[in-house]
């Protein structure tokens, strides 16, 4: 019997700007950063797939030939959706022995669920002698968490995991997968702000979020049947139709619409190496997430308030789903050691919280560690 071990890597990510626009198909910015969750796989005979979490110091076993395996609201809900996922998909798995440790910090919005996602597909593929294409990979995974998990999330996270390289930010149109890599420069860090807060009603007014837009959809539908999602509404529709949606669900479109066209002039910003001007966009973002999306919360403007305060700090902006989580900061390198003592010690004074504050580079997408 063999007792190979592989062992495969996938990173978690940071999104720069274009927050809520996934779910509408339109575009977002994310980079895949140096916090990664590892898989170490070996193969089984027998057909049983045993999954080990150094995190949270558990076993568990399935049989993948049960087709009555369900989600159980466990942190193996992620690893095992993958697996049936992709036996559903009439890709064969082998039994196997899977040990996963994650540092990516769990609940912080850097996505861990994708990274481990994303690790799990690649040992378990590879141990199996199973190939598939990185851009079906991602969409694989994110089933796994749409239809396994529960979770209704776009295709940003698994995609910037396999796609990722070093010091570049990914551009991404969420509806026809195209993307693009964006250069960031060596002489600007990633600094990660998490606020150590998350609020109880982040999931289902998520939820309540994608509703709204939809509403938003179904009213410029009736009048263009050719639009599908927010991703086709543009600001001369959303006025000429105003008063046929409640003012909470204008706001709602309002962000989405005008973020998307963020994320494109960011773009343009970073192909023109153009960091104040891409700065300016990611404050906008984070206005328009706080007032018109109203997703932010106390300690996220905060901390994009004292991250404002540092010499050397290009943009902030929460990042992630919001109601807490994380802000993203764009840092020159020489004064990323000032920014994080001060924004720590601000932060701490004023909410009595101790921040933690990752220093991150952009990094590469999944892949196998010899």
């Amino acid at each position: 019997m063999s007792t190979e071990v592989r062992t495969f890597r996938a990173p978690g990510r940071v999104n720069l700007i274009g927050e809520h626009t996934d779910y509408n198909d339109g575009f977002v910015m994310p980079a895949a950063i140096d916090f990664y969750t590892w898989a170490k796989v070996s193969p089984r005979e027998d057909g049983k797939l045993q999954i080990r979490s150094e995190n949270f110091h558990e076993e568990i076993e399935i049989d993948l030939d049960d087709p009555n395996i369900a989600a159980r609201k466990h942190w193996s809900d992620y690893p095992v959706g993958v697996a049936v996922i992709l036996e559903r998909a009439g890709y064969r798995l082998r039994g196997a022995r899977l040990e996963i440790r994650g540092e990516v910090p769990i609940g912080s919005g850097l996505s861990s669920s994708a990274a481990i996602e994303v690790a799990t597909a690649f040992a378990l593929t590879a141990i199996s002698g199973v190939e598939i294409d990185k851009q079906e990979l991602a969409l694989l995974c994110q089933r796994a968490e749409n239809e396994f998990v529960g979770a209704r999330v776009g295709i940003m996270d698994q995609f910037v995991s396999l796609f990722g390289k070093p010091q570049k930010a990914l551009f991404l149109d969420c509806r026809t997968l195209e993307s693009e890599l964006l250069p960031l420069p060596d002489n600007v860090r990633l600094i990660i702000c998490n606020t150590m807060v998350k609020h109880e009603l982040a999931s289902s007014a998520y939820n309540e979020r994608r509703e709204q837009c939809e509403t938003g959809v179904k009213v410029f539908a009736r009048h263009f049947p050719e639009i599908t999602a927010l991703r086709d509404v543009g600001l001369t529709e959303l006025e000429l139709f105003k008063n046929e949606l409640s003012e909470v669900v204008y706001r709602r479109c309002r962000h989405v619409i005008t973020e998307n066209g963020r994320v494109l002039v960011a773009a343009d910003a970073l192909k023109q190496h153009d960091l104040n001007r891409f700065g300016k966009f990611m404050a906008e973002s984070h206005q328009s997430l706080r007032d018109d999306y109203e997703v932010s919360s106390q300690e996220l403007d905060l901390m994009v308030e004292f991250a404002r305060r540092v010499e050397g700090v290009y943009g902030a902006r929460m990042t992630g789903g919001g109601f807490g989580g994380c802000t993203v900061n764009l840092v020159a390198v020489e004064h990323a050691d000032e920014f994080r003592e001060r924004v720590a010690q601000w932060y701490e004074e004023a909410t009595k919280i101790t921040p933690e504050i990752y220093v991150c580079n952009p990094a590469s997408g999944a892949e196998e560690i010899q």
